[in-house]
């Protein structure tokens, strides 16, 4: 009798895990259903022809709109003289393309001027249960279309951006492309890997909000990252500066400011080698995240280092002459070609907070294209120590002139001796 309950037993689990298995459709099935609603996306050089970028994109309605990556197409709105984009099917066949909505923020772009499709993803609407099978499709490499399995781990809990966790291999070229669970609709926008099936996605709600918004094409999309840049910045610099009072840290005998906000990553270590004269707390926070507007300038970048030297070694000229050399040290490591951002220039002023001496420098460099916005690097030494001394730098990009002084009144405002 317990021998033919055990049987019983086999069979019922084996039946319940074919039945399960029979209830997932394989990725063979996924990827027939739905390839049609995926494209490549080629911006390619108008004077040579040459593939400058390759990405993915898909059908999201009737209409023949077109889901893609901000970054995927940049090259467009930078450059709209210099580049044209295309849209290709599965079978090859291309179609010119031109922006009609974009979101810089949020890195999404919806396309027009393809044909009618033979197959759309509709955005999805609610709520996607965490652990759910996904299936992100794409052009890796400009390998041809692929799809990849994975899994849903839900929005990232710390991100001033919203993106969801996609546990999967995303590679250059699927930028772009959908992921979407067997049912067909698309949940996100393939967008960004940070190695090891880490990857991420744009939230569909995104592109959804811009498909229906159905604004009127400007005449210049640049004006258009511009103004989404100026505003994001405002919202993005009040949260980070919403506490009162800020959160500090003391390092060395002096305040500083803390973890601004839950979206920044901080981390702190010390350097005492032996064979050198004096010691170094360094104590950094820094976004993960960013906002792309070129391939070589990121907008929405928030970081920030103390430095607390010491010494027992150095006399007061040779330390002195340490904490200068410190002080002037390079930070914020931007990037941005000439033709995209003005060289840096910068002001120095000897400031009292409270009874705090302080030497501060502020460097400013204008974006060329985007007028209005800038990086800025602000750095603070506390004076008056013979054998020690604390420094702080704060670099933040894409801001206006006005967040700027907002941010440095703020970020200096709290910097006191401790009590």
């Amino acid at each position: 009798m317990t021998r033919f309950l055990l049987l019983v037993a086999w069979w019922s689990l084996g039946a319940a895990g074919s039945a399960a298995a029979a209830s997932t459709p394989a990725t063979e099935d996924v990827f027939r259903q739905f390839a049609d609603a995926v494209l490549e996306i080629r911006v390619t050089e108008r004077g040579s022809g040459a593939k400058a970028v390759i990405g993915s994109g898909f059908f999201a309605d009737a209409a023949g709109h077109i889901v893609t990556n901000y970054h995927v197409v940049s090259k467009l709105v930078l450059h709209p003289d210099r580049y044209a984009g295309e849209c290709i099917d599965r079978r090859g066949h291309g179609e010119s393309i031109r922006i009609v909505a974009l979101d810089v923020v949020h890195d999404v772009a919806i396309l027009g001027g393809a044909s009618a499709p033979k197959k759309f993803l509709r955005p999805m609407r609610g709520r996607l249960e965490h652990g759910t099978r996904l299936y992100a499709m794409g052009h890796p490499h400009d390998l041809g279309l692929s799809i990849v399995e994975g899994t849903y781990n839900g929005p990232l809990e710390y991100s001033l951006y919203e993106r969801l966790h996609f546990t999967g291999s995303l590679n250059p070229g699927m930028s772009g492309g959908p992921a979407l669970p067997a049912r067909g609709e698309a949940v996100g926008i393939n967008v960004r890997s940070a190695g090891n099936q880490v990857s991420f996605l744009v939230p569909i709600a995104r592109a959804r909000a811009l498909l229906e918004a159905r604004e009127p094409v400007p005449e210049r999309w640049l004006d258009v990252v511009r103004d989404q840049l100026r505003e994001h910045q405002k919202t993005y610099f009040a949260a980070l500066l919403a506490a009162d009072p800020l959160p500090t840290t003391t390092l060395g005998g002096v305040v500083l400011p803390g973890k601004l906000a839950p979206f920044l990553r901080c981390w702190a270590d010390a350097d005492r080698e032996e064979l050198k004269p004096y010691e170094v707390i360094t104590h950094e926070c820094a976004t993960d995240d960013y906002v792309f507007v070129s391939d070589s300038l990121l907008s929405g970048v928030v970081r920030y280092r103390h430095q607390v030297l010491t010494s027992e070694k150095l006399n007061v000229f040779q330390f002195h002459a340490l904490f200068s050399e410190h002080f002037g040290e390079q930070y914020g490591n931007f990037e941005g070609r000439d033709d995209e951002v003005t060289a840096f220039r910068c002001r120095q002023r000897l400031l009292r907070n409270g009874d705090v001496p302080l030497k501060a420098l502020l460097c400013l460099r204008g974006y060329r294209r985007l007028p209005g916005l800038y990086d800025a690097v602000v750095k603070a030494a506390v004076l008056g120590a013979s054998s020690g001394g604390a420094e702080t730098s704060l670099a933040v990009s894409g801001v206006s002139l006005d967040t700027v002084q907002q941010v440095v009144r703020s970020y200096l405002g709290v910097i006191a001796w401790a009590k």
